[in-house]
């Protein structure tokens, strides 16, 4: 065992004070040698070296789509004692020859050698199992979770049941953004951020669960945190306790009264799609990821969650695919398709994102560390790949403010005849000023219009968000210079914007702009032009053989 110290426990050999710092070519030999011997030694003189129990070059797994071995390191010694990782240290990272002149570790791979191993990484908490529950052929797909319950406290582990493989129970899918989950799973932001207060604009209110986290590091962290040294944590696993994936938790970032963010704000739309009684698939980003355009293409409709902004290239690419071939997408919030995120072809439990060079983050990455060890890929922003969101779904990413939301107002495309389907029913010229999420359905997170990052031609602006306050700023990738008044009551740019569009082959997109509108269905009894013009466009999306709109 390197790296940690070796305890036996029920008679297995377990790590404890565990190692954090980087490691490079490690060796182990059958007698001690001179620190000046063992600086003479290069990789190739150690895999020759026959007094050598075992020698590792972690540059060895390394191809031109990233690290080709999950957790398996290798011993070039004739001995083949080869290693296996523990817990997803962090691999694609500098070694002690970097020298500047490479930036991505697949073109020198020598010169990223090296592991950084942290005492708080988990990959897996290899619990032991204490039941299981077989899917019984035929169960409905949608969103369940196990109750867990004791004398007087009860919690509940959330699991998707997919609908079977190539076979479609419904004409509309929810696509639950399950990469997103993980990115903020066991966050430890509201105890651990500088400027939480600031960032929210009110004193945040701290769940059993986000205490309980503070104190017990060993339920893993979010990739929102930082490791003990300070370095980023660029992977996230689900084989872990999720405290904060829960229908009962409370967010510290959202708005109250509903203080809803992710998966319990997309239960929102959850519940107003049994309101209504429409019959729905659900899948994950795993599946979207691994199965393709062949999970989608039999569904008339496509709705995502309230917050898909961990997306692979994959994803990306299906997403795409099937708008082309006349799929037909509602984009139900915003700060979608934002961050490039990997699954590793063995290991689908584990997420990897590298945040860098700009963006909305909480840590900076090292220099030379942003491509993804998973495939090679260079990290970052969607958008610094050509690949910006308005290009997709016709908004992207635009601002962020958390302490209310606020509302739209209909804007001149809403006007236009071939509109009428949407509003349908819809009298007021103000849309979603009320809600469970900040009193408002625009808000939290606002996606924008903008054609000069790709947003199509052929898109219609249908309503605009106002009246935000000054806690709502600008996105930092958009801003070079130190400047004022970048601000809600200041900056025409901070805004969301619902908006809509035709794609090839009769396929069509309408996006929300706002991660709070799905917190606004279920108002007045489900009775408001939230809940009227979802249901509008959607019976529209599932019935008409031909879209209104102007053609791509």
């Amino acid at each position: 065992m390197i790296g940690a110290s070796a305890v036996k426990s029920d008679g297995d050999s377990v790590g404890t004070k565990c190692y954090t710092g980087k490691l490079e070519a490690p060796a182990i030999g059958e007698t001690a040698v001179s620190v000046s011997e063992m600086k003479e030694r290069t990789t190739q003189q150690k895999s020759s070296d026959s007094t050598l129990l075992g020698a590792w070059d972690f540059a060895s797994e390394i191809s031109a789509n990233g690290i080709s071995s999950f957790d398996t390191v290798t011993d070039t010694t004739t001995r083949n004692n080869h290693g296996t990782l523990v817990n997803v240290p962090t691999r694609a990272v500098t070694g002690h020859s970097w020298t500047g002149a490479y930036h991505e570790f697949t073109e020198a791979p020598d010169e990223y050698a090296a592991i950084h191993f942290h005492a708080d990484d988990l990959g897996d908490a290899n619990w032991d199992v204490d039941f299981e529950w077989t899917v019984p052929e035929g169960q409905e797909s949608g969103v369940y979770a196990a109750r867990l319950r004791t004398d007087g406290d009860e919690s509940y582990i959330p699991f998707f049941v997919r609908p079977p493989t190539g076979a479609a129970t419904a004409d509309i899918l929810f696509l639950a953004p399950t990469n997103s989950y993980l990115a903020y799973a066991n966050d430890h932001m509201v105890t651990d951020g500088a400027a939480t207060e600031l960032l929210i604009g009110r004193t945040p209110s701290l769940q059993p669960e986000d205490i309980f986290l503070s104190e017990h590091r060993e339920y893993g962290l979010s990739c929102y945190d930082t490791h003990a040294d300070g370095h980023g944590v660029f992977y996230s696993s689900r084989l872990r306790p999720i405290l904060n994936l829960s229908p009962t938790y409370k967010h510290w970032l959202a708005a109250p009264p509903g203080s809803v963010w992710q998966f319990n704000a997309d239960l929102h739309l959850i519940d107003w799609l049994e309101t209504k009684e429409y019959n729905y698939d659900v899948v994950t980003d795993e599946d979207l990821h691994f199965d393709g355009i062949d999970l989608l293409e039999s569904y008339d409709v496509v709705l995502t969650g309230t917050h898909p902004e961990y997306y692979s290239l994959e994803m990306w690419e299906t997403i795409s695919t099937y708008q082309d071939r006349g799929g037909r997408l509602m984009y139900m919030g915003a700060n979608g398709f934002y961050w490039q995120t990997a699954f590793h072809p063995e290991e689908p439990n584990v997420i990897e994102i590298r945040k860098g060079d700009t963006g909305i983050r909480t840590y900076d990455i090292p220099n030379g560390e942003l491509n993804l060890s998973f495939t090679g890929e260079k990290g970052g922003m969607w958008r610094q790949r050509d690949k910006a969101p308005q290009k997709l779904v016709g908004i992207g990413f635009s601002a962020q403010g958390f302490d209310d939301c606020s509302y739209y107002r209909r804007q001149a495309d809403s006007n236009e005849s071939e509109m009428d389907f949407i509003f349908e029913n819809v009298d007021s010229d103000v849309i979603g000023d009320f809600g469970l999420i900040g009193g408002g359905a625009a808000g939290l997170e606002v996606d924008r219009y903008d054609q000069s990052l790709g947003t199509p031609d052929n898109t219609y602006l249908l309503a605009s968000s106002e009246d935000h306050s000054d806690n709502y700023l600008h996105v930092v990738e958009e801003i070079l210079a130190t400047t004022p008044a970048l601000s809600g009551t200041e900056d025409p740019q901070v805004r969301g914007d619902m908006v809509y569009f035709k794609t090839p082959n009769e396929g069509g997109v309408f996006s929300t702009g706002s991660i709070a509108w799905c917190g606004s269905l279920a108002t007045n009894d489900y009775d408001n032009n939230i809940s009227q013009i979802t249901e509008n466009v959607l019976e529209t999306f599932l019935t008409e053989e031909t879209l209104p709109g102007a053609d791509p």
